[in-house]
């Protein structure tokens, strides 16, 4: 009697764990940060090895998650650029998939890669010094994690599927998502929205959290009319273009969510360490995207406005 009583309070507590674990966590957030910023990826950079492994490291994520290769039977999305004199840049997307057999499909993105050594910005930036980015945008990769985990481990079949990229090149010119939106995986009048992270591990809050592409859909305003976390603020901005990831969506008419905690005097420079991230209200930032999100799919539809739509709205 006593072993099966210790069976059922065992059974008890792990599915009570169980049912936390899928919840944005701090501990993984620092976890996941503290390892992509580490000297050891010598700053994720474009063309380098620490880029390779920091990519080969998200696909090890979206593997043991559980979600299929999202470029037919592989998780990477390779491509070649130009940028100035520099020839034939190698990087790559990784793509996971979250198949609900669903008719439309919500994109979650953010950029891996980061300056590097800094060799390839003809001497914008201190060459030789690794910058470990973690805040730009280790942070953003984390919350993808975070965000996947939510949505492969929540026990619910969600009415849209996902479709998790985190993109490479994005420090080159958004390289990553300007090659995914030319040559999709899966076709862009399916996708329901996209929401891009870049930057959400330094929430400032005097400041707030920046959430942009609040005008890209007509049900934005309805969708972030009830959502709020205890603990952080948010402000919104109408535009759907911006220098990062989800501008080349925006340009492709597809709505977008951009979170971003803001600028500060480490961006782009080899000071962006993890010991300065603020993971625990990270993990606030992304349980109110979690109710953005689940908001967002109470609508078989958004409905995209663009520039042009805006314009006419003023006059």
């Amino acid at each position: 009697m006593k072993y099966l009583l210790f069976l059922a309070i065992a059974a008890t507590v792990h599915s009570s764990s169980y049912a936390q674990d899928y919840q944005p966590s701090a501990s993984r957030i620092q976890k996941t940060v503290g390892y992509l910023a580490s000297n050891k990826l010598k700053g994720r950079g474009t063309n380098e090895k620490g880029g390779l492994k920091a990519s080969n490291y998200v696909a090890k994520q979206f593997k043991q998650a559980g979600l299929t290769p999202g470029n037919g039977g592989s998780y990477f999305q390779d491509f070649t650029f130009d940028r100035k004199e520099h020839k034939n840049l190698h990087s790559r997307n990784v793509i996971g998939f979250l198949d609900n057999g669903a008719a439309k499909t919500i994109i979650i993105g953010a950029h891996y890669d980061h300056l590097g050594t800094a060799a390839l910005y003809d001497g914008k930036y201190p060459v030789g010094q690794i910058h470990n980015g973690a805040d730009d945008n280790a942070s953003g990769v984390a919350g993808l994690l975070e965000l996947m985990r939510y949505f492969t481990g929540n026990g619910q079949k969600e009415p849209f599927n996902f479709l998790f990229i985190s993109f490479g090149g994005e420090e080159m010119g958004l390289q990553g998502s300007k090659y995914f939106t030319a040559n999709p995986t899966i076709p862009l009048t399916n996708v329901h929205f996209m929401l891009n992270m870049d930057m959400i591990g330094r929430y400032n809050e005097e400041r707030g959290i920046g959430i942009g592409g609040y005008a890209t859909a007509q049900e934005w305003p309805v969708v972030f009319k009830d959502a709020q976390e205890p603990g952080i603020h948010y402000f919104t901005d109408g535009s759907g273009k911006g220098a990062s990831d989800h501008h080349n969506f925006f340009m492709h008419q597809v709505p977008v969510i951009f979170l971003h905690t803001g600028p500060h005097d480490d961006y782009h420079k080899p000071t962006d360490d993890v010991e300065k991230l603020k993971a625990k209200e990270e993990a606030l930032i992304l349980k109110l995207a979690v109710q953005l999100i689940t908001n967002a799919m109470k609508y078989p539809e958004l409905h995209y406005v663009g520039e042009e739509k805006k314009e006419e709205e003023k006059k």
